[in-house]
């Protein structure tokens, strides 16, 4: 159903959105329907007391091969001031400016991209040229009709930057920035489907009715609110690799949610699940490049990431380690849990690293 409400935002909704569902001026999407009742659903699978980590270490890849435009995180001592100034402030003494005091502090700056390792995707992340507004014109559009260079802004530009990845300072993703999810607080019901065990770790599409199939043999139900995690296994092979990354194999691994199945897309909406997030690199997999292509591609490059962030309001977690929990729940034949996952509360930010924590 595509929402038809008017606002001075739009005239128009995509087709197969769900803008103003929440109102014409929410930015949280379907994690609304996270509510204190879907929290304690959640707390009433806590049975046995064990937590499991689901991030990566935030080093995880290594390197740049498998994205090149994501940075690795590095830490950088501090710089002390006062009669210190311009001394490194990590294993740093206060005795040096005072032999009474035994103060040892440690301190640092962290340089990382906020989406190289397990992370949320914000719905500032993906948008569409859409013609919003009836006028025959496409504009750079994200969800519930919050515009580019109105709502969010692009860096500015340092042409004196010290480096290629400084020279966009201050982008700001406003309305719809992470810290949005963050202030919600990201707990609720999770709910596991466990891929893996039914297609191995093989590069599989995955469609509606193979899904389908999955979720009846292993008697799952997805339920409104619920927090949906895919288990591929890629994190876990990515992992073994200890951070040199072999990209060949790694494109070789893995199912993912096949973007392009129409009715897939629609049990996505129609389930109303409030998040979907998987342990590979997108959760849908991604198309080959267009030369491999008889025609051009027409449309979008990511068109899962299109019907969840930008029409229907779904955050997405990738590259979250899946595996240890995956594999507990299913000798204990259950897919339910409570999960907690906040992002990073950084205003302006896209996208955030997050260390979600499954309680079984």
């Amino acid at each position: 159903m595509t929402t038809q409400a008017m606002t001075p935002r739009w005239k128009h909704a995509p087709p197969g959105s769900h803008w103003g569902e929440f109102g014409p001026d929410d930015r949280l999407g379907r994690m609304n329907l996270v509510t204190p009742a879907k929290v304690r659903q959640g707390m009433a699978e806590v049975r046995e007391g064990l937590t499991f980590c689901l991030s990566l270490p935030l080093d995880v890849p290594g390197g740049m091969a498998l994205n090149a435009r994501r940075l690795p995180p590095r830490l950088y001592g501090t710089l002390r001031d006062g009669a210190s100034q311009g001394v490194q402030g990590f294993c740093w003494s206060y005795a040096s400016e005072d032999p009474n005091l035994t103060d040892v502090v440690c301190d640092e700056v962290m340089l990382m991209n906020t989406q190289y390792s397990t992370q949320w995707d914000s719905l500032a992340h993906i948008g569409s040229r859409f013609d919003a507004d009836g006028d025959g014109e496409a504009e750079a559009v994200f969800y519930n009709g919050f515009r580019a260079g109105t709502d969010l802004h692009a860096g500015t530009t340092d042409p004196a930057a010290p480096q290629d990845w400084a020279r966009y300072p201050d982008p700001d993703a406003g309305a719809l920035s992470v810290a949005n999810l963050a202030v919600h607080g990201a707990q609720g019901r999770g709910v596991l489907i466990d891929l893996e065990k039914h297609l191995g770790r093989q590069r599989v599409a995955v469609g509606y009715e193979q899904l389908m199939r999955i979720l009846d043999a292993d008697q799952i139900d997805v339920e409104t609110g619920d927090m949906v995690c895919l288990h591929t296994g890629f994190a876990d092979t990515l992992l073994a690799m200890r951070k040199q990354p072999d990209v060949k194999h790694l494109h070789a691994t893995g199912s993912g949610l096949d973007g392009t199945d129409e009715r897939l897309l629609n049990w996505i909406t129609d389930t109303r699940l409030a998040c979907l997030m998987a342990d590979n690199p997108a959760v849908e997999l991604v198309p080959g490049p267009s030369l491999t292509r008889s025609t051009p591609l027409r449309g979008p490059r990511l068109p899962l990431h299109e019907h969840c962030l930008f029409k229907n309001g779904i955050h997405l977690g990738e590259l979250w380690w899946l595996t240890p929990l995956a594999q507990w729940l299913r000798t204990a034949g259950r897919s339910r849990f409570l999960l907690t996952a906040p992002p990073l509360r950084l205003p302006g930010a896209a996208g955030s690293p997050v260390t979600p924590i499954a309680t079984v």
